[in-house]
């Protein structure tokens, strides 16, 4: 049996270096100022920014209200420990290898904005023009948690919580900030590309989405996967899907940067696209015979949400409505696939974000407004089909390889009896308590 305590130990060490290196002033080049602020867009990007956090314990609603009555505190605490774990990597230099100075296009030089140095109230002539920098680099903040969070649903009710951390923040490294850096960084070579993702369809849904199905593969299955079990409250599902709907809205229309018609268009084509796909996905069970559920209908909202993501400010309502519909029928099916299959994705992680992801990314392809396949050049949509296996290799393939290394230093899965006994009991030494 391998001792817990000194995981502790290491992790206090690096808690003391994080904390030293905020007495650091790096020496690099100064951070050039944009121009003046826009007081509209500060208020709304600060309303958006909070928008986008209220989404992260949201998802520790919808996720454990899914999981068995033994696992509902563990995986809520997944999802809320991101937001301490993923903010100090963020200031320390996750920001940076995001958006510090290119290097080949490939990842943000680590030093540019290390300890978040030049990251204050004046605006960037690149990133943000009006807006300071630091609402900025909070923003997109919200976003680096979020996506870690998401993949905590795949392996649900086995994974280790120390080993957990130590996964998340490797993630964050080596799969998230070049997938950011590629895609939202004015020299990252997916922007340069061309590819179009508003919000987050490949930097978030589809790294999140391939990254749960390694971890799934690599995890192996449940002990009682197949056995079927009672979801622990299904309105904590609904509740949290209300607050991902709510704070999407920050999620999708705050990507416009500004207050402005982009974001008014991407908070209309946000709202319709979910409302499409959570119709679409009761109304889809309805016909093969499946009496409509709550936790369909939230599922479905969600693949809506996921879906329009990288195209919410480049389409049109009407196109919001196909995109929400046609991902709603095609992640359905993939779960009810998945279902018949070995594979263990406890809450469907993969089949919802991934799938949803890969649909949005092709939808934004052809419909994006003026250089969508509709629009009769090719050049877009294939730049994105070549962007999806890109990404889905680097995405999957990156993050198999990582698994391994929490699992040799801590044993990435618990115990057979810890799994058993639970792990709110067994991680974390708190429960429910007794049922009502």
């Amino acid at each position: 049996m391998r001792k817990n305590k000194p995981e502790w130990v290491v992790s206090l060490g690096v808690l003391a270096l994080v904390s030293l290196l905020g007495l650091v002033n790096a020496g690099t080049t100064p951070v050039p100022i944009g121009g003046p602020l826009n007081s509209g867009d500060v208020a709304w990007m600060l309303t958006a920014t909070a928008l986008v956090l209220l989404m992260t314990p949201g998802l520790s609603f919808f996720y454990a209200g899914m999981v068995q009555r033994k696992n509902v505190i563990s995986t809520m605490l997944q999802s809320f420990v991101a937001m301490g774990v993923i903010s100090l990597f963020w200031v320390v230099c996750g920001f940076s290898l995001c958006f510090g100075d290119s290097i080949h296009g490939l990842i943000g030089d680590p030093r540019t904005f290390l300890m978040f140095r030049g990251v204050g109230g004046a605006t960037h002539p690149d990133l943000a023009p009006t807006i300071p920098l630091a609402l900025f680099a909070l923003f997109q903040l919200k976003f680096a948690i979020i996506t870690p969070a998401l993949i905590t649903g795949s392996f649900a009710e086995r994974v280790r919580f120390s080993s957990y951390i130590l996964f998340i923040t490797l993630f964050s490294v080596f799969i998230y900030c070049p997938l950011a850096h590629w895609t939202w960084h004015p020299e990252g070579f997916l922007h340069k590309w061309g590819v179009l993702d508003f919000a987050g369809g490949t930097v978030v849904h589809m790294s999140a989405g391939f990254a749960a199905l390694a971890g799934a593969i690599f995890l192996g299955r449940r002990k009682s996967h197949g056995s079927g079990h009672q979801p622990a409250n299904i309105p904590f599902v609904l509740l949290g899907t209300g607050m991902l709907w709510f704070g999407w809205f920050g999620f999708n229309a705050g990507s416009a940067l500004s207050a402005n018609a982009t974001a008014v268009q991407a908070f209309l084509t946000t709202n319709t696209a979910s409302a499409a796909a959570m119709l679409s996905w009761l109304f889809f069970d309805a016909v093969r015979g499946r009496r409509p559920s709550a936790l369909g209908g939230a599922v479905g909202a969600v693949v809506g949400l996921v879906a329009v993501t990288p195209a919410a400010g480049y389409v049109t309502v009407g196109h919001s409505i196909f995109i929400g519909t046609i991902a709603s029928l095609v992640s359905n099916l993939a779960t009810g696939w998945k279902s018949r299959t070995r594979l263990d994705d406890t809450l469907d992680v993969f089949p919802c974000h991934g799938v949803g992801g890969m649909v949005g990314m092709i939808a934004t392809g052809v419909f994006a407004d003026k250089v969508g396949l509709i629009y009769g050049d090719p050049t877009v949509f294939l730049r994105h089909m070549a962007a999806l296996v890109v990404v889905g290799v680097f995405s999957f393939g990156g993050s198999y390889l990582l698994y391994p290394v929490p699992d040799a230093v801590i044993r990435i899965r618990v115990r057979p009896d810890q799994e058993e006994a639970g792990l709110d009991l067994s991680q974390h030494a708190e429960t429910l308590g007794a049922t009502a």
